[in-house]
């Protein structure tokens, strides 16, 4: 499975990236591994994701998240939450029992 995701850095600010294992690179960007963007803005918190079947729709995806506006990606994330529930822990933990 791949993935799209949102997260969420501790000063409020959007990454987007792409990845085939969610739970280890919302992992690697807490630790400082992930991104250079979210290494001096940690902790970061996953605020949404989708999967898809392939790297290519995932990153299609991703390009089209980082063009919507703010506004746009705080309604996304909105909308994720209302349908998953509140749990950050649930979404941090998902794939880890994958293999």
């Amino acid at each position: 499975m791949n993935y799209t995701y949102l997260l969420t850095c501790r000063d409020g600010s959007f990454y987007c990236g792409w990845t085939n294992h969610l739970a280890e690179r919302v992992k690697a960007h807490n630790e400082g591994r992930g991104a250079k963007y979210t290494k001096s803005r940690r902790p970061v918190r996953l605020s949404y994701y989708e999967a898809f079947d392939t790297k290519e729709e995932a990153m299609r995806r991703e390009w089209a998240i980082k063009k919507l506006s703010r506004r746009e990606k705080e309604r996304l994330v909105e909308e994720f939450q209302k349908t998953q529930g509140n749990s950050s822990e649930r979404r941090e933990n998902m794939g880890k029992n994958r293999r």
